[in-house]
């Protein structure tokens, strides 16, 4: 099964907004999320339905951050794109005629839920001004001269 990368790369082009001073186009945006431009439209009209990013059309528009970093979450970004799939694991049959599979799904199923449940409150938990600092908490071990190997303009 095929992970679901967006919420990794949505929060990485987050992050990188708020490095860069003015609007980042959705080209600039899809080259960091290494997608086609209007996958970073999509995913980005569902983050300014919720207020977190803005868009600003024509020469010099783009996507800016609208709420300040320590406003937004893991989770409202995750529930921003859309809720995607936490776990890429899953019953081998959905609707078993046998009685071992149903047994076997039942306990899978109770068991997704709680580790669901448990990854989106820690979501709730980290925001992404957590994650800024972070970032410049690495930023600041390396010297100088190596940052450019670590840290990529978009």
């Amino acid at each position: 099964m095929k992970r679901d990368s967006r919420l990794s790369g949505v929060l990485h082009v987050l992050l990188h907004m708020a490095e860069h001073e003015g609007p980042s186009t959705s080209e600039s945006l899809a080259r960091a999320m290494q997608t086609n431009p209007v996958v970073v439209r999509r995913i980005m009209a569902g983050l300014r339905e919720r207020g977190f990013v803005r868009s600003e059309k024509g020469h010099g528009g783009g996507w800016t951050l609208a709420r300040d970093l320590k406003e937004i979450t893991l989770r409202d970004v995750h529930d921003a794109i859309g809720n995607p799939a936490l776990l890429a694991i899953g019953n081998r049959m959905e609707s078993p005629d046998c009685l071992v599979e149903q047994a076997v799904n039942a306990a899978l199923a109770d068991s997704f839920r709680e580790a669901e449940a448990l990854l989106l409150a820690r979501f709730g938990n980290i925001t992404l001004e957590m994650l800024h600092a972070d970032f410049h908490a690495r930023l600041a071990g390396i010297p100088a001269n190596h940052r450019r190997d670590t840290v990529h303009d978009h």
